[in-house]
């Protein structure tokens, strides 16, 4: 069955977005500005850079209330009033928090492994979250198990997605509270990670100069010298928040499977720009890679593969539910269902008979 055109703008918004949020964030790292030590860095803050994602999902909370309350002020007057599509469901919101600690832990995880770069970490996991290509000249040291770390991430996303889709069907909840709260819970648990991840020792492996494995004040430090960071910073909090909420709503109308394929196919967008701006160098496994998951998401969404091939007569289209069930109801299934029923049918015929004669 072909998509919707709600569907079709959903998922380009959710591919567009989410091109722009990563790009964005990538150009964040890139951009040198004075630290606190009165050196002129590049900003490495993926902590930081992170919560600052769940401020753009907390938008999305933001602007579902705002909608509520002035569908609220123009149905106050009427005298039967409609009912609310964007009514508050009676959702508990702590369910939420999963989702959210998910999003966190994955989000940690794929910071853990930032020194392979956008591309690589966004094939294998598909995720929203940042993978700076800076650090680079730790890739020789030790590559599994960061290549593990991502692995795991995929764990957590994957278990994010799903509950995701379980909550959408079983409180029917709407996709921009979904997402906000899940940003709420998110800001907060990681806000608050911030403060010991402050005096966690990292080495080199932290990327800022105190060594530790976030330094949020230096991150402000570096903000307040640099409006073009600023600007980065912003468009990263402006675009995840379409990007999610363009994520849910397809899991929603589609599944978790569908957002998880349509946020691989976006790191083939990431991939062809970091290559024009020379962000990163080309290497021939990668086209390769890019090819199968571009084909294996035509065969899953059914677009022009196997519509191709149906029309050529070399795949037959797969029966449905209502086409393999017999119009007439055998004797066994009656007596099977309802044993009373069968006298019914099997005089029916005689009673025809009668009638003719």
């Amino acid at each position: 069955m072909g998509w919707t055109g709600k569907q079709m703008v959903l998922a380009l918004v959710m591919v567009f977005t989410g091109s722009i949020n990563t790009l964005t964030a990538k150009w964040a790292d890139r951009i040198q500005s004075v630290n606190r030590q009165g050196h002129k860095t590049t900003f490495s803050h993926p902590f930081f850079q992170a919560d600052c994602m769940f401020i753009g999902e907390m938008l999305c909370l933001a602007t579902f209330y705002l909608q509520l309350m002035i569908t609220r002020r123009s149905q106050r007057d009427t005298v039967e009033m409609a009912p609310d599509p964007h009514q508050v469901v009676d959702v508990p919101r702590y369910i939420f928090y999963l989702p959210a600690i998910c999003d966190v832990t994955a989000t940690s995880m794929m910071c853990c492994h930032r020194v392979h770069g956008v591309t690589v970490g966004g094939v294998l996991r598909s995720s929203p979250q940042v993978l700076p290509l800076a650090g680079h000249r730790y890739r020789h040291r030790r590559p599994y198990h960061r290549d593990l770390l991502i692995v795991a991430a995929q764990v957590f996303t994957a278990t994010q997605m799903v509950v995701e889709e379980k909550f959408l069907a079983k409180y029917k909840a709407p996709p921009l509270m979904v997402v906000g709260w899940e940003g709420v819970f998110g800001f907060l648990t990681l806000s608050v990670l911030l403060v010991p991840m402050y005096y966690i020792p990292a080495g080199k492996f932290s990327g800022n100069e105190r060594g530790v494995l976030e330094d949020a004040i230096d991150a402000f430090v570096q903000l307040s010298n640099s409006g073009t960071l600023v600007a980065s910073i912003i468009l990263t909090i402006i675009s995840i928040a379409f990007f999610n909420f363009a994520g849910v709503s397809v899991t929603k109308e589609f599944s978790a499977t569908t957002r998880m394929v349509l946020d691989s196919v976006r790191t083939l967008v990431i991939w062809l720009v970091t290559l024009a701006l020379r962000w990163q160098t080309f290497q021939y496994l990668q086209p390769i890679g890019y090819v199968v998951l571009v084909v294996g998401m035509m065969l899953y969404n059914d677009v022009l593969i196997l519509p191709f091939l149906r029309r050529r007569g070399l795949v037959r289209d797969q029966p449905s539910e209502s086409d393999s069930q017999p119009v007439i109801k055998s004797t066994d299934e009656i007596v099977r269902r309802d044993p009373y029923q069968l006298g019914s049918a099997v005089r029916l015929p005689n009673m025809a008979m009668c009638s003719t004669g």
